[in-house]
C-alpha cells in the first residue's frame, strides 16, 4: 500500500455542487484537524484527507467517489495488538471497512472490529481517540482515507464469523510490527503509545501484559 500521488484524482461525480450533502464532513475534519502527526508519511496523509473532505461531496459515501473515509481499529489488550490477514490483499492489517450511511467513524470503526474479530471492543471511557491517520491505496482502484481509532478488547481468542477473514490473531508488539504491512508500522507505534498513557483498568492490563 502507497500514499497515492496527490496529482492523481478520482473522477468526482458530475452535478455535485452547493451545500455538503453529508454534515458528518464537518466532524471529520475537526477530529483530523485537531490530530498530531506522528511522522511524515502521517503528515502527509493528514493534509491529504482534509484536502479530499472539502474536495467531495460525499466523502464517507463509498459509492460516491472511488476516494472516500474509512475507519479501522488498533485493537489493544492484555495481549497485545490483534491483526487479520485480510483476505484479497493476504496482508497483515488491522480490522476496519467502509462507513454506513448515518455513521460517524468511531462508530464504523467499533461495528467492523466486532465483525471481523468477534471481539467485544469498546473504546476507552474517555470517549473514541483518534489514533492514526493513513492514505493508500486499496482493492477496485480506490483510495481510503483511513481513520484509526484505539479500542480495547477483553483478554479472549478472537471468534470471526462466517464470511469474514479467519486467520484472526493476538500478537506481541513486536510480533506485530514485523508481520504487519508498511502502511500500518506508524499506526502500531502510536497505539503502543496511547496504551501505556492511558490511567484506565484496560490500559494498565495492556503495559502490564508486554512483558520486559
Amino acid at each position: 500500500m502507497t500514499v497515492p500521488d496527490r496529482g492523481v484524482r478520482a473522477p468526482a461525480a458530475p452535478g455535485l455542487a452547493g451545500p455538503r450533502a453529508d454534515t458528518r464532513a464537518a466532524t471529520v475534519v475537526a477530529a483530523v484537524r485537531a490530530h498530531r502527526a506522528a511522522d511524515e508519511r502521517e503528515s502527509l496523509s493528514r493534509s491529504i484527507i482534509l484536502a479530499e473532505v472539502e474536495r467531495l461531496d460525499r466523502p464517507l459515501d463509498q459509492s460516491a467517489d472511488l476516494t472516500h473515509v474509512t475507519a479501522s481499529g488498533l485493537v489493544v489488550g492484555r495481549r497485545g495488538v490483534v491483526l487479520l490477514r485480510h483476505r484479497r490483499l493476504f496482508r497483515w492489517l488491522q480490522p476496519g471497512g467502509h462507513v454506513e450511511a448515518g455513521e460517524l467513524p468511531p462508530e464504523a470503526a467499533r461495528r467492523e472490529c466486532v465483525e471481523e474479530t468477534g471481539l467485544a471492543v469498546t473504546h476507552p471511557p474517555s470517549g473514541p481517540i483518534l489514533a492514526h491517520l493513513d492514505v493508500h491505496t486499496a482493492s477496485r482502484h480506490h483510495v481510503h482515507l483511513d481513520l484509526r481509532y484505539l479500542l480495547w478488547a477483553p483478554d479472549l481468542p478472537p471468534a470471526p464469523g462466517p464470511g469474514e477473514s479467519q486467520e484472526v490473531a493476538w500478537f506481541t508488539w513486536e510480533a506485530a510490527l514485523e508481520i504487519a504491512d508498511d502502511a500500518l508500522t506508524g499506526g502500531l507505534i502510536s497505539a503502543r503509545r496511547l496504551a501505556r498513557a492511558s490511567t484506565g483498568d484496560a490500559g494498565r492490563q495492556v503495559h502490564e501484559g508486554e512483558g520486559p
